[in-house]
């Protein structure tokens, strides 16, 4: 890993709608441009251990409601009805815009790669290179795994995850919204632990190995859980398999898929269906890879491969 880096440069943006989105830039600041896209929904972004700092200029920023970014989902009375995949492609947009940036790399990891890649889908004459990890590609059937379909695999954490809505045969990232939007803290509070409890669980892979994770943060929890859950009840207002179907608008992008063989969402084919409808990507299965851990190496390769390509001009 490249060291942690503080940023020389950071602020909040009005992006509209009564949002303030909190933003930082690493590295050399007349490095290339690269944009570090967090997963979540609402996990904030972290430290972009990525990239070469001497390289690249790299720009980091929290999604609506999470991390540093205002107002916070972890209050008690929020509303997220602005904050749609629609809203964060825009608040990026006019990131880019405030920052005086032609092109850059996007860097997108989990919930980052679908939010990546819907960026580029709309917006390909802005990006010199995409890297995505731990692939999401927005699909309905990714959704449905999370929710459903891994139950098989983890029979206990399954159980007790489906107790906690009173009607298991509802949509259940709609059902645990409501309780997580609930005003009731013993509710909420309760909905967040049991949404938070199956997101470890399916981290542990192969299914049986014990994990220690550590405890969330009550606040990051809450938010977290609530921004997760509003995104999946809504199908993160993707069309389903969009990007099967216009991933010819990514062919002139240069660009490196990185993905974890022991990551579940190889179970959808995730990163398959992303090779296969973007032409000329790189391909690169971590065989002992997980969700997000375990592909620095590859990660880090890309980063400084892509740190000798100059930025396109048009």
């Amino acid at each position: 890993m490249y060291p942690k880096l503080d940023p020389y440069d950071h602020a909040m943006l009005d992006v509209g709608d009564g949002h303030r989105m909190y933003w930082e830039t690493c590295g050399n600041p007349d490095g290339k441009p690269a944009l570090v896209v967090h997963g979540g929904p609402g996990s904030g972004c972290g430290s972009p251990y990525h990239f070469d700092p001497a390289a690249y200029r790299v720009v980091l920023f929290d999604q609506r409601n999470c991390g540093r970014s205002t107002p916070h989902a972890s209050e008690p009375v929020i509303d997220l009805s602005t904050n749609t995949t629609d809203h964060l492609i825009r608040d990026m947009e006019q990131l880019r815009e405030h920052l005086g940036i032609d092109k850059w790399l996007l860097f997108g990891g989990s919930w980052g790669s679908a939010l990546s890649l819907t960026y580029a889908l709309r917006h390909p004459k802005r990006i010199s290179e995409m890297i995505v990890t731990a692939v999401a590609t927005g699909r309905h059937c990714e959704i449905e795994l999370m929710t459903r379909g891994f139950g098989g695999l983890f029979p206990e954490a399954y159980e007790h995850f489906l107790a906690g809505v009173p009607d298991p045969g509802e949509d259940i990232s709609a059902a645990y919204h409501r309780l997580l939007m609930d005003p009731d803290p013993t509710v909420h509070r309760k909905a967040a632990d049991d949404w938070c409890a199956w997101e470890d669980a399916i981290a542990t892979v192969p299914p049986g190995r014990d994990v220690e994770h550590e405890p969330w943060e009550p606040r990051f929890q809450l938010a977290f859980a609530r921004l997760v859950t509003h995104y999946f009840s809504n199908r993160c207002w993707l069309p389903d398999d969009e990007l099967a179907r216009k991933g010819h608008v990514l062919k002139d992008i240069p660009g490196v898929i990185v993905h974890g063989q022991l990551d579940l969402a190889a179970l959808a084919g995730a990163p398959w269906v992303l090779h296969n409808a973007w032409q000329g990507s790189e391909l690169v299965i971590v065989e002992d890879g997980m969700h997000a851990t375990g592909t620095t190496e590859d990660l880090i390769a890309a980063t400084d491969r892509f740190a000798k390509s100059a930025v396109r001009t048009s």
